[in-house]
């Protein structure tokens, strides 16, 4: 009987580690085109999605590179500070906050009562001057009559004063009848210039009250300026806004009643110096409003601004002392609405707008 010890196994065991080792090489090992050929799916899938993933950003680039975008944009205007230029009490304010008002309409009323007697006084002394003018009119009429008159004596005179001289050279006439008409003679003479220097001082008395009745006029034009600022209307159409004016109030001159928010409102874009290469005015916009997401409005650039927004801010940069450090710098565009939107638009709301540059 054969006796084996537990430890010891024969060679060619196909349960010894020889065995599987001879058994593996046995193995022949796949080559990569058997192993691609087996996956042939998943490469086709993943060449296709890379080619697909650089055409697409290829398209991305190509259309990106048209467009210049900024989100440091908001909407823009000119609001209008209306105030009193004259000091009245508030008989009545006819708007209410954040009420759309055409160009015209009425704001705010006050009292008129003083600029009325003001215009009325004013419009007196007016009519006052017209009727000197006219008197004085009249006197120099009188006065020229009167030198008319001295002139047509004086000429009397200087004939008999011909006369009775020749009578006296001749014997025919007596000095003393001479001396007389030449006396006479000199009577109107003086008489005819006291009447000029009259008519001369009257006609101007004229001019004197002429230039009161303009300064009259002045002052009555002034009288009914101020009576028309009683009234406060809209400079333009657009909304009331920050409304502080109140019936009963003393209103000073300068004082703010309201502020105005006018309808024709534009796009403030600060692009960055690094996009402004392309960007001309005239160019399409796309702008989309955060309070409006669902709706994109067209519009296009009107201007660029001749220097960046550092450059007129209250504390400019200052460039030339410490240490400098580059940073782009931001560049105003003003945006404008190929059509006035028909929603409601205030300065500071938010837009994104996309300019065509190409």
């Amino acid at each position: 009987m054969d006796q084996r010890v537990d430890n010891e196994h024969p060679a060619d065991s196909p349960s010894s580690p020889g065995a599987q080792v001879t058994a593996a090489r046995a193995k022949k090992k796949p080559s990569l085109g058997a192993r691609l050929r087996a996956r042939r799916g998943l490469v086709v899938a993943i060449v296709v999605g890379s080619a697909i993933a650089i055409l697409a950003i290829l398209l991305w680039w190509l259309h990106a590179r048209n467009y210049e975008s900024t989100d440091d944009a908001f909407i823009d205007t000119r609001t209008v500070q209306i105030s009193a230029q004259v000091a009245a009490a508030v008989v009545d304010v006819p708007v209410t906050d954040n009420q759309s008002v055409e160009a015209g309409t009425e704001l705010v009323r006050l009292d008129n009562r003083d600029y009325i007697a003001q215009r009325d006084q004013a419009q007196a002394s007016v009519d006052d001057f017209q009727a000197q003018i006219t008197a004085q009119q009249a006197k120099v009429d009188q006065a020229e009559k009167q030198v008319a008159q001295a002139q047509a004596t004086l000429t009397f005179a200087q004939q008999q004063a011909e006369r009775y001289e020749r009578l006296a050279q001749q014997g025919s006439g007596t000095v003393e009848q001479a001396q007389q008409y030449h006396s006479n003679l000199l009577q109107a003479q003086a008489s005819l210039a006291a009447a000029q220097a009259n008519a001369a001082a009257t006609e101007k008395q004229i001019g004197v009250l002429e230039a009161q009745l303009e300064s009259a006029r002045a002052q009555l034009e002034q009288a009914q300026t101020n009576l028309s600022r009683t009234i406060i209307t809209a400079p333009v159409a657009g909304r009331v806004t920050q409304l502080t004016a109140a019936k009963g109030a003393y209103a000073a001159v300068g004082q703010t009643l309201m502020m105005f928010v006018p309808r024709d409102v534009w796009v403030t874009a600060n692009f960055k110096e690094t996009q402004l290469d392309l960007m001309r005015p005239g160019q399409p916009v796309s702008i989309e409003i955060d309070a409006y997401p669902d709706r994109t409005f067209e519009g296009h650039i009107a201007s660029i601004q001749a220097g960046s927004g550092t450059a007129f801010s209250l504390l400019p940069a200052e460039n030339a002392t410490g240490n400098y450090v580059k940073i782009v710098q931001r560049v105003p565009v003003k945006i404008v609405f190929n059509k006035r939107p028909d929603v409601l638009l205030g300065p500071g709301m938010s837009v994104v707008p996309t300019v065509k540059v190409r």
